[in-house]
């Protein structure tokens, strides 16, 4: 039994001998492969980013072609190990392995080509603020599997690429306005007249400077509910979006203040606001 043993641990030593060339060849291939691969991907972002203006798109692409050259790195190395059998089985069996790999890994893929789709044809930009769900924040990147979404709160939410395809996404900032609206109770007595408040409370807009003024995004307001000596009033404007948090729910914020202390300087008794 130890002649035997003896026998089989030799033969495999001489196979190991006669490998070992091969394996080291092999194996300096790969790591070759692999700094080419990382410097060319490099490289590829270097340029996409340059001439795209687009740095979601160029880091996804940038990630896919290193990937693809790592592959091909790997198989390079099995061919010269000798596992040319291996490598041509692979590619024959392209279609039985896409079925396996894709159902043993049907969310690693489904995500996959989601980002695929978010990359060439997508409704955000990096630092675009979106609502996902209940998730409002600004996009950081666009991964192969996931996009990045930063919430104002400093939170960092990463969501499957498949989510955000399917799911609806707002986006705040995509066309650089926003138009906001808030309601305001206004009882202005029985010697005042709704024509009154809604002159003085436009001519007070029209005067912000933070607010756009030029037809068709002009501040104005709807009446939606009135009785003898109060009014209910909704009031619309546009500002900038391209900082939500600042250009938007702030300046809503200032605005919605800013009226309701000119109704209280003319006289009026305290006006009730609500989104």
């Amino acid at each position: 039994m130890l002649h035997d043993l003896h026998r089989v641990l030799s033969t495999y030593w001489q196979q190991f001998l006669f490998v070992l060339p091969k394996l080291l060849l092999a194996l300096v291939l790969l790591a070759v492969a692999i700094t080419i691969a990382n410097r060319l991907s490099r490289v590829l972002g270097t340029r996409l980013r340059s001439r795209a203006h687009d740095p979601l798109l160029a880091d996804f692409l940038t990630g896919i072609s290193r990937w693809a050259l790592w592959l091909l790195g790997l198989l390079l190395a099995m061919q010269v190990i000798g596992l040319s059998g291996v490598v041509t089985g692979m590619l024959s069996a392209a279609g039985l392995s896409a079925f396996v790999v894709g159902f043993a890994f049907k969310d690693i893929a489904e995500n996959f080509l989601a980002g695929m789709i978010l990359a060439f044809n997508r409704p955000f930009h990096l630092n675009d603020t979106v609502q996902i769900r209940d998730q409002t924040g600004h996009v950081e990147a666009l991964n192969l599997r996931t996009t990045v979404i930063r919430t104002f709160d400093g939170k960092h939410v990463f969501l499957p690429n498949s989510i955000v395809l399917k799911e609806p996404l707002i986006n705040f900032t995509r066309n650089g306005d926003l138009r906001q609206d808030f309601l305001i109770s206004v009882n202005y007595g029985p010697e005042g007249t709704y024509e009154q408040v809604r002159d003085l409370i436009l001519t007070f807009l029209n005067g912000l400077p933070d607010l756009h003024h030029d037809s068709p995004r002009a501040p104005y307001l709807v009446l939606e509910k009135s009785t003898d000596t109060t009014a209910d009033v909704r009031l619309y404007f546009w500002s900038s979006s391209e900082e939500y948090r600042r250009g938007a729910l702030e300046t809503k914020s200032e605005v919605m203040q800013k009226v309701k202390n000119l109704l209280l300087d003319k006289g009026y008794a305290p006006p009730t606001l609500a989104q």
